[in-house]
């Protein structure tokens, strides 16, 4: 379906482009400060083990994903209504005191609060997703997704790196940091922003869109949105094995320091930014959207094998590099998506990918840091750390092959 014409200069459009990358980039750099400290300091709050503090992990992350879940199509659906611009600034100064909060948690129970006011605004990603879909027109979309990728990317470059050096100056530094840098997200939001979604391209709030549940509506309504919704989702649900164990996995394997955490997730996010940034383009133009798409499945699905397989640290690093294939997936389907549904949807359409997303994360955390748990202890028939990676490889696979499924069924 053509997008009407644009009611904005192309000066805007690149403003509105650079401002929302700019919003992404920050914000995960943030939340990857925190996290090669976390494990130590669900420890010493908790005063418990490993193993424990991973499952004490996977409920805290569940607690964001499940209002992730529940509040990201709220925020898509307003940002339809009302623009983008207030919606941003919310979201954005909702995480600066989030992050306080927990810098200044004394018990487990406060960064469980924490966690569930980051889950309530923690929707930035998704209207500044939103607004790309509003500067670019659908041939380029997949591009400045693939941007937007590579801005997650240089984010975990940045982020994890400091979070473990900083770690080494107390578990709550890092968390005073990502504070100050959401602060100054706000502060540049408040300054810089436009606004790309004028009154007469809004549409009147509807509440089955504004659900996690109405959003399957919102997906159905469009030929050929459903299929690939289902299999984002289990990309998602797949993926969400590294953001659950990647840290407890490393300490338990190889013992790995904070600072180790901090330094393969930069290397993770540095290989993703190179991929993206100067990748994706000129591949989308020779190649176009749906071979990048498989490319990216059947690479998610074979780094999961080789992460449970690495003998070594060195290994995980090589392992890196060729993981970073997996980073064509979620801009490609995105893009695929995208395309399908008109201008006055995106906001729906970005909230509805970011539910399903969340749904994963609820679910996947849960999954994964359960069952890493289990097979550390001694009930486990054999114990290794590897087992999550193996069966994430297995739900990767089926993503892969569902994509092949619908790519088969709407032969262009």
């Amino acid at each position: 379906m053509a997008a009407p014409a644009a009611p904005f200069s192309p000066a805007a459009a690149r403003r509105a482009t650079l401002f929302a990358l700019t919003v992404v980039f920050l914000d995960v750099v943030g939340f990857g400060l925190l996290i090669p400290v976390l494990p130590r300091l669900i420890e010493e709050i908790g005063g418990i083990g490993l193993d424990d503090a991973a499952r004490v992990g996977g409920w805290l992350f569940a607690v964001y994903s499940l209002l992730q879940f529940l509040c990201a199509p709220l925020a898509g659906a307003l940002s339809d209504r009302f623009g983008r611009r207030p919606l941003l600034l919310i979201a954005i100064a909702g995480l600066a005191v989030d992050y306080v909060v927990q810098a200044l948690a004394p018990t487990l129970f406060w960064l469980f609060v924490g966690r569930f006011a980051a889950g309530i605004c923690g929707s930035s990603h998704v209207i500044a997703s939103a607004m790309i879909a509003d500067a670019n027109p659908p041939e380029t979309r997949a591009r400045s997704f693939g941007l937007m990728s590579a801005a997650f990317g240089l984010g975990f470059v940045l982020g994890p790196a400091l979070g473990g050096l900083l770690g080494e100056f107390g578990t709550r530094v890092p968390f005073w940091c990502a504070a100050g840098l959401a602060g100054v997200n706000f502060l540049f939001g408040l300054l810089a922003v436009p606004e790309l979604l004028p009154a007469d391209r809004r549409r009147p709030f509807r509440l089955a869109e504004a659900n996690p549940l109405g959003v399957l509506a919102v997906f159905a309504r469009f030929p050929g949105v459903l299929p690939l919704a289902a299999v984002i989702g289990v990309f998602f649900f797949g993926g969400s094995v590294y953001a659950a164990v990647w840290t407890f996995w490393g300490m338990a394997k190889f013992g790995w320091s904070g600072s180790m955490v901090g330094l393969t997730l930069a290397a993770s996010g540095l290989t993703v930014a190179l991929l993206q940034g100067f990748v994706s383009g000129p591949a989308v133009k020779r190649w176009g959207e749906r071979p990048l798409a498989a490319l990216g499945l059947g690479g998610a699905a074979l780094s999961c094998i080789g992460f449970g397989l690495a003998p070594t640290t060195l290994a995980v690093v090589i392992m890196l590099v060729i993981n970073a294939i997996e980073g064509f997936a979620h801009p490609m389907l995105a893009a695929l998506m995208s395309r399908a549904v008109p201008a006055d949807t995106q906001g729906a359409l970005q909230g509805g990918i970011s539910a399903l997303l969340s749904l994963a994360m609820l679910t996947g955390s849960l999954f994964y840091t359960q069952l890493f748990g289990y097979f550390l202890s001694e009930a486990a028939p054999f114990r290794s750390p590897d087992v999550p990676y193996f069966v994430a490889a297995v739900v990767m696979t089926a993503a892969f092959v569902g994509f092949l499924v619908w790519q088969r069924r709407h032969a262009a």
